[in-house]
This record gives C-alpha cells, sequence and structure tokens, in this order.
C-alpha cells in the first residue's frame, strides 16, 4: 500500500504546471469529445461548434464565458440535415451550463457542475422512448487534471452524470464517465472518452442500442490556425457486431474568439 501511495504521489508531481504548453493560447477543452469537463470558458470568450454526425446529421451550438467560473450555451440541430430525406429536426433548442465549484492546483483536481441535455444521433419520438440515440448526459459533477508533459499538456477527466429528460424508456440509473487528452504538438491532440452509458441497459425497443458495454470514443483535434478546432471522430468503438458491423465517424468544428 506504502508503494502504491509513493508511485502515485510521483505521478502527480511529474512535470506539473498550471499555465498553458508553447503555442497554446487556450484553457484546456471544455469538451472531450462528448465528455464534459471541468475547464469553462474564460469571461468574454465564446466558442461555436458544429458536429456533423453519420446520416447527414448536424448539431451547431453556442457557448458563452459569462465569468471566468460560469458559462452557458444553447444547442440545436437535425439528424439528416444534409440528404435529401424529408428533415426531422430535434424537438427543441437543449441547454449547456457549467459552473466551476474547485479551482484546479498542483496538487487537486478542478471540479464542476453543469447541464448538458443535447444529445446525439436521432431523436426518437414514442410513448417508450423520447429520447437521443444517445442520451444526453443531463446533470453532471466532473473532475478534471492537467499535467505539463514533453510534448504538451495532459488531461486526465471523469465524473457522473445523471439525466432527467429521457426516462420514457425506464431507464433512470446514474451514469459514469472518463477521458483524457494528451497533446502531441502544438497542433495535434489525442482525445479518448469512455461513457459507461449506464443509464442505457433497460430498452423498450431492442435495437435502439448499438453499442455494447458503454461507448468508446477515440479524437484526433487539429489546431490549424489559432482558435480554431478541427476534429475526426470515431465514435462507438465498441459497437454490438450483432446489430452493425461498422463504428462512426464524425466531424466536429470548433471556433473560439474574444470580445
Amino acid at each position: 500500500m506504502k508503494r502504491i501511495f509513493i508511485i502515485a504521489t510521483l505521478f502527480l508531481n511529474v512535470s506539473l504546471s498550471q499555465t498553458y504548453p508553447t503555442g497554446q493560447n487556450y484553457p484546456p477543452p471544455t469538451d472531450l469529445i462528448t465528455v464534459p469537463t471541468a475547464a469553462t470558458l474564460m469571461r468574454g470568450s465564446f466558442s461555436l461548434g458544429m458536429r456533423i454526425q453519420d446520416g447527414g446529421g448536424m448539431i451547431l451550438g453556442l457557448r458563452a464565458g459569462i465569468t471566468d467560473r460560469f458559462q452557458f450555451g444553447l444547442s440545436y440541430g437535425s439528424s439528416n440535415l444534409i440528404g435529401d430525406d424529408s428533415l426531422r429536426w430535434y424537438p427543441r433548442p437543449e441547454a449547456n451550463l457549467k459552473y466551476m465549484l474547485v479551482d484546479e492546483s498542483i496538487t487537486t483536481p478542478g471540479i464542476a457542475m453543469g447541464l448538458n441535455t443535447q444529445g446525439f444521433g436521432n431523436f426518437n419520438l414514442g410513448d417508450s422512448l423520447n429520447r437521443y440515440d444517445m442520451k444526453a448526459y443531463g446533470f453532471y459533477l466532473s473532475a478534471s487534471k492537467n499535467w505539463k508533459t514533453g510534448l504538451g499538456n495532459l488531461g486526465m477527466h471523469g465524473g457522473v452524470s445523471y439525466n432527467f429528460t429521457e426516462t420514457d424508456d425506464g431507464d433512470e440509473d446514474p451514469n459514469l464517465f472518463f477521458g483524457m487528452d494528451i497533446e502531441i504538438n502544438p497542433e495535434f491532440s489525442f482525445l479518448m472518452e469512455y461513457n459507461a452509458a449506464l443509464n442505457e441497459n433497460d430498452m423498450t425497443t431492442e435495437t435502439l442500442a448499438i453499442s455494447r458495454g458503454g461507448y468508446l470514443n477515440a479524437a484526433i483535434r487539429w489546431t490549424f490556425v489559432e482558435h480554431l478546432h478541427l476534429e475526426l471522430n470515431f465514435n462507438n468503438l465498441l459497437f454490438d457486431e450483432d446489430k452493425v458491423d461498422y463504428f462512426k465517424r464524425e466531424i466536429k468544428i470548433i471556433y473560439i474568439e474574444y470580445f
């Protein structure tokens, strides 16, 4: 037990720094691929995001840093915005709120609480469904810890969430999520996350869940000009081979600016 404590202490103190890596003028990510981190937008900044999903779907989101601790945003989209089929808009705009409770320090992670009602994929209408293919995180608590390595910033993230808006399928369990991001150089970052999807166990429609044991997602993020990120996502790597024979590919574009 003592040996484990010593190793953990050394790990927490390797290359610790609260400054951003050289060439990076923006804070750690406020989200990974779908997982929320404890970071918030700086006061006086805003981000415009576009997520291009499979099947021609698209989600547009706008977020603003009201204070250095609080950000507010809205998102809206369609599951088939691009294509030649009839448009299926999401039933409502969705909210994204986050407040940082505890600042990150050398020894402790940052902790934030938030609300995100935006799910992903199709919105399934029905008396026993009324939910997205991948449920939103809902109300959540997230923790993040960042280190400066020889390559750049390394962030570890995790949290617990509870979705109270998509419960018509009979599953109201809380959920867990984890993730990490690491800079390869000042332009490229690698992201990976795991959404346990504990609130998607009791399915009234057997074909709705195409994951097997939660959602494992990975991504490459490219900051090819200052404040502009292009992200290539590989989602649902733990897909159920009995229902689908592929994982999902998405593109996400994020633009951050200050006013």
